[in-house]
């Protein structure tokens, strides 16, 4: 007789992360572990938050505004042990081309209407929707962006004489090609000598503050040797060093209907960004977040945001691992790193007037760089010709156009090409004998069960049905089903007819999760379409601790 297990009410997948593990009792050694992680998360993000709202055409105050509120709400009502959040350089073109077009009044907008769509995404249990992101559109308009934010520097880093940067693409190529002979020499040795500094630190000290030490090492160099380059001060005319306050310029409310694409983007990248650094934590802390808890906490932060005349926020990845990397335990530690910017701010400002463009701008370009997932970029496209077409049209149009108009199209192609696929699919298994399905139980080579002739330390799991966007991320919780990593892993893909390239980037991170777990690997029954696109991108067997067997009673030979 089955025993009953009464379902949870529903409220509870809504409950924070802070709420949970509180419960379980906080001692003060969590604290203390919390309190250095928030500390040094707060170092990290202090020359963050200005740099990217510099590049975003507000000042650099609101990225500290925003860091401070918002980053202290996402962890304290979101479903993510230990996300970090903010301002990040994924909105640096959305905002940029809102406030050219509708003045700063209209990001407010945009950003409020985007918090409330966050929440409602939450309620009706949207997360999980966004983890089915195709990989070919994340890493085309992760890729344009950089190229985006890269451009936006250029005036800084060569120092250019110019007015305002144009937010259209061609027209701010022009503007730098009109310009580009009154480039200030201190600027460019400024900027480079601070990319050197950081790239330097990160091969050689990557526990230390690469960031914070550029713009100090850059804000020293311009005071003492008089640099003539352009300053937080003379640009902005300094950082207030006082409490984030309740302050609404003029809102366009009449233009709600213009703005509801941008406002749509807006909200679109804060949950993909937010869930996919919680997937990337939760790797790294062995934990699992609560995906529609996450979206209603940036939701409701990117609201305070707005209503404190901030910009748009989401998890932040990079900071997130730092968090992790610096001993985090729980979402503690997020909230005392928004305490201390929040400090950082009102000591510091008056000396963050000194601090020259160009050191700051050699910190984005560093962002950048992050940003473009060159080895990604080169790995998708030596996918299915499909999957090409998506990630280098998706990838042009963010750089030349529009990142609203890219992710509509890149989705849209995906869909279509996912169809154009399963018609694809049909037609194959309407090849396949029947033969073959059936099981001669007289024969002595018919295929074992399942686990019938397992060795000790050897598991098995059979992947159903192609093995595309929609379903790759599923991979990822197979290792989770089992109490310790297996001495050797079967994974069944016969009755896989296809596989894409989102269903091969995520059987690399399984693959490497195996390896990090001294798990081998074995895939067993390949077909002939999967067996061609693993081999196309560089999946390959070697011997050791990946094998491919012919079908699965050549599978557990090889166990043994």
């Amino acid at each position: 007789m089955s025993t009953l297990i009464a379902a949870s009410p529903a409220w509870h997948l809504y409950v924070p992360k802070l709420v949970t593990l509180l419960r379980r009792g906080y001692r003060f050694d969590d604290f203390r572990h919390d309190a250095i992680s928030g500390l040094t998360v707060a170092v990290v993000a202090l020359p963050l938050a200005m740099a990217l709202a510099i590049a975003s055409g507000a000042t650099p105050e609101k990225g500290l505004h925003t860091a401070i509120i918002a980053g202290f709400l996402i962890s304290a009502l979101g479903g993510s042990r230990v996300q970090i959040g903010g301002p990040t350089a994924a909105f640096i073109p959305v905002v940029f081309n809102v406030i050219d077009k509708f003045g700063y009044g209209g990001l407010i907008l945009c950003t409020l209407l985007a918090g409330l769509m966050l929440i409602a995404a939450g309620v009706l249990r949207i997360g999980t929707l966004m983890k089915y992101m195709p990989q070919p559109v994340i890493t085309g308009f992760t890729s344009g962006i950089a190229v985006s934010i890269f451009l936006s520097q250029v005036k800084d880093l060569l120092g250019l004489q110019m007015g305002a940067v144009p937010a259209e693409f061609w027209a701010r190529i022009e503007a730098y090609a009109q310009h580009l002979g009154d480039f200030n020499a201190a600027a460019i040795g400024l900027a480079s000598g601070g990319i050197a500094l950081i790239v330097l630190l990160r091969r050689w000290r990557p526990a230390w503050p690469g960031f914070l030490i550029a713009v100090i090492a850059g804000t020293a160099a311009c005071a003492l040797f008089a640099l003539p380059i352009e300053t937080i001060g003379s640009r902005f005319g300094g950082i207030p060093a006082v409490l984030p306050h309740f302050d609404l310029p003029h809102i366009p409310l009449e233009r709600t209907k213009e703005l509801l694409p941008s406002s749509f983007t807006i909200a679109f990248l804060a949950g993909v960004e937010s869930l996919l650094s919680a997937v990337v934590a939760d790797g790294m802390i062995g934990g699992r977040h609560r995906s529609n808890c996450e979206l209603i906490a940036q939701g409701a932060a990117n609201v305070a945001s707005a209503l404190f005349g901030g910009l748009p926020a989401t998890g932040a990845l990079a900071r997130t691992a730092t968090n992790v990397r610096a001993g985090a335990r729980t979402p503690v530690s997020g909230m005392l790193h928004a305490v201390f910017l929040l400090a950082f701010m009102l000591v510091l400002a008056p000396l963050m007037s000194y601090v020259p463009l160009a050191a700051l701008a050699a910190v984005l370009l560093i962002v950048a760089w992050n940003m473009a997932e060159i080895e990604s970029f080169k790995h998708l496209l030596q996918g299915p010709v499909g999957d090409r077409v998506v990630l280098l049209l998706t990838f042009a149009l963010t750089v030349m156009f529009d990142l609203t108009v890219a992710i509509e199209v890149g989705l849209v192609l995906a869909s279509f090409l996912f169809m154009h696929r399963m018609s694809e699919v049909v037609a194959m298994e309407s090849d396949v004998s029947l033969r073959d399905e059936d099981a001669d139980d007289f024969n002595e080579t018919s295929e074992p069960s399942q686990r019938a002739q397992l060795a000790e330390g050897v598991e098995v799991f059979q992947v159903s049905g192609p093995l595309f966007f929609a379903v790759a991320n599923r991979l990822d919780d197979v290792l989770n089903q089992f109490p310790t990593p297996p001495r050797v892993f079967i994974l069944r893909l016969r009755l896989v007819p296809l596989i894409d390239a989102s269903g091969v980037t995520a059987l690399r991170q399984l693959l490497k999760r195996c390896e990090r777990g001294h798990t081998r690997v074995i895939l067993s029954g390949l077909r002939e379409q999967p067996l061609a696109i693993l081999t196309q991108m560089g999946v390959r067997p070697d011997g050791v601790n990946l094998r491919f067997a012919e079908n699965f009673a050549a599978a557990v030979k090889l166990a043994d």
